[in-house]
């Protein structure tokens, strides 16, 4: 008896779970496999979801369970922290890659659990780390890898991290492995299907194959109250397969570390257990792992051989040879290629498809039909089609790669043939369009985030002219973007007329006091052109200012006084004060004695005083609406 059924018997538990698992004993294998996942919500809020998958065909509908029980525990000393009850939220079925090839021996349900928990960081702080389990009972009788099948259980297992390090939060969701197959694969073909993961946080993930596990629970007791802390006992491998080789066969079953890419060429027919870890890592650290627990069906297929792929040379009956011939697409040149493409197979139904190896854009595309089916009745033996380099494609003196794949329909994956083609593709040349305008010339050299700027004085009138011309005849287009503002709100306009290799406009702004802004406005004026490959648009950026109806100049009032009647220097005036200019006016001036007695005050700016009749040294102090204020003093010598 295992350590588990001892406290069930200890604490009197055992006859509520004889008498309410008894009923699931006659329809316990059905498990196909599952695993856990711990997503972060928000704070110190997650979501804890099981997804679990039930083999539809053979499993009995009344050993769904509608909710299932999970435990966390500490990794460092196995402590008990909760028990989770997920209720059952969704249950789906797990579609086949290809649905033609769907088989009457093989229907998957995907069941989800999932309940929202907290995770607070005085609780899940510990360096080590926590894990998630559930364990249920049974797999299916008929698996061919593992011993005594029919009694085999499994545990689902994920570990995450502390909530909280360094005293600091510590956001962490837990992989994502998608999607899970429905698929079956064929012996001696081989079969490959992606178990690769997303990560929202954008960690590292790594993917390796790994024992299932069993854990405690039984035929006798399929689920338990609450779930075994680890270690969980793993699955035992009939002789001939372990970890490296839970399916065996001339390629034995392998994932790619980086993608998550399954590969196996099997050698047998059967039901195969197989056990899929994928460990996630932050700054080099691994934080958490999730595990998939599943199964693949080896049938044998009818013989599929493979689709043939003829690619010729543009413009030529010569054979595209991969390795040694590498196309040189130049404009005005032939950029198509011609394919026939065939199979051996009666009506075998194909399909053409490009895929880029080293570059992203501007790749080829079919012209003609790219699928059709050969050696069926009325159907050709061999179909033909067309693929074209767009005009634009440019490599950029490097060599691109292009993979031109015919893929047929056969099952359970498609047997496919590559042709690589290698090309060195140039666009027709573009001369960039001429923008000329009467604004001020930009800086030299030019600073392209400088704008030139431009003030005009208020109450005036602005025009400004823009021409732009195209030696390559381009359509052309003149536009005026106001960062920020709306242009007629500002008193600005701009009119243009657009055409082919010309393009002219003209701006008009009214400055008025309503336009003063404490940094001018901004305008970009764009010339744009439309039809070349790549397009050399130009641009000029302007800052339009208002400033005042004249320049002021230097601002000097006299420093001494001579009331004396003889017409020279008898008045203290200002004419050179600086002018008002809209919100900004004098306001007033202001003379004082040197004990700070106001003797004089004018709201008037022609203002004249001649001394008040004694002489010494006087302080003035002008002021403006704005704020601003001229300080000074003046002798007055009689």
């Amino acid at each position: 008896m295992n350590r588990f059924l001892r406290v069930l018997f200890s604490t009197g538990w055992v006859l509520l779970l004889l008498a309410g698992l008894a009923p699931l004993r006659a329809s316990a294998t059905h498990l196909v496999g599952g695993e856990l996942e711990l997503q972060h919500r928000n704070g110190n809020n997650y979501t804890l979801r099981l997804n679990l998958y039930f083999d539809d065909v053979k499993g009995d509908p009344g050993a769904l369970d509608r909710e299932i029980s999970a435990g966390i525990f500490a990794k460092n000393n196995n402590q008990r922290l909760g028990n989770i009850v997920l209720p059952l939220v969704s249950n789906t079925f797990v579609n086949y890659t290809d649905p033609a090839c769907a088989v009457g021996s093989l229907r998957t349900r995907k069941l989800v659990y999932t309940r929202d928990l907290v995770l607070t960081p005085g609780t899940y702080n510990s360096p080590d780390g926590y894990y998630v389990a559930v364990e249920r009972c049974c797999r299916n009788s008929d698996i061919s890898n593992i011993v005594a099948p029919e009694a085999a259980a499994q545990a689902f297992y994920l570990e995450f991290p502390a909530v909280v390090r360094n005293g600091v939060a510590f956001i962490d969701s837990t992989p994502r492995i998608f999607p899970p197959l429905s698929d079956y694969a064929c012996r001696n073909e081989v079969f490959y299907y992606d178990f690769g993961g997303d990560d929202s946080d954008g960690d590292s993930l790594a993917y390796d194959m790994v024992t299932p596990l069993n854990g405690s629970t039984s035929v006798q007791f399929p689920s338990l109250p609450q779930v075994s802390p680890a270690p969980y006992a793993p699955i035992i491998w009939k002789p001939g397969f372990d970890t490296e080789n839970q399916i065996v066969g001339l390629q034995s079953l392998r994932i790619n570390a980086r993608t998550g890419r399954l590969t196996v060429q099997p050698a047998e027919q059967g039901l195969f257990v197989f056990g899929v870890r994928c460990s996630e890592y932050r700054a080099g650290r691994k934080i958490g792992e999730t595990r998939r627990d599943f199964q693949l069906k080896v049938i044998l297929c009818p013989t599929n051989a493979t689709p043939q792929l003829l690619v010729n040379n543009p413009g030529s009956p010569t054979a595209y040879v991969p390795g040694r011939d590498t196309l040189r697409l130049v404009p005005g040149g032939n950029r198509c290629l011609s394919i026939r493409f065939t199979d051996p197979d009666p009506n075998s139904r194909l399909t053409l498809s490009t895929r880029p190896v080293n570059f992203s854009t501007n790749g080829p595309t079919f012209t003609t039909s790219r699928t059709g089916t050969v050696r069926a009745a009325g159907a050709p033996d061999t179909l033909s089609a067309t693929l074209c380099f767009p005009e634009c494609a440019d490599s950029e003196g490097r060599v691109f790669l292009v993979d031109v794949i015919v893929a047929d329909n056969g099952c359970s994956l498609p047997r496919r043939d590559t042709v690589r083609v290698a090309f060195i593709a140039t666009q027709p040349p573009n001369v960039p369009p001429l923008l000329t305008t009467s604004f001020p010339p930009a800086p030299s050299p030019p600073a392209p985030a400088g704008p030139v700027v431009v003030r005009v004085p208020v109450g005036t009138r602005y025009t400004a002219t823009l021409a732009g011309t195209d030696a390559d005849g381009n359509p052309l287009a003149l536009t005026a973007d106001a960062q920020g503002f709306g242009l007629a709100a500002q008193g600005m306009s701009f009119t243009a007329q657009n055409g082919a290799g010309r393009a002219d406009a003209t701006f008009v702004w009214d400055a008025t006091c309503a336009n003063v802004t404490p940094d001018g406005l901004l305008v970009r004026f764009r010339l744009t052109e439309a039809g070349p490959c790549t397009p050399r648009n130009q641009e000029r950026l302007v800052r339009f200012e208002v400033v005042p109806l004249e320049d002021t100049v230097a601002f000097r009032p006299p420093n001494i006084i001579t009331p004396n009647n003889d017409n020279k220097n008898d008045f203290l005036s200002m004419p050179d004060l600086p002018p008002d200019f809209c919100d900004r006016r004098f306001a007033g001036i202001q003379i004082f004695t040197r004990w700070g007695q106001r003797v004089y005050q004018s709201p008037e700016r022609n203002f004249s005083w001649g001394g008040g009749g004694a002489g010494g040294v006087y302080y003035y102090l002008v002021t403006y609406t704005d704020g601003r204020k001229f300080k000074g003093w003046v002798e007055v010598i009689l």
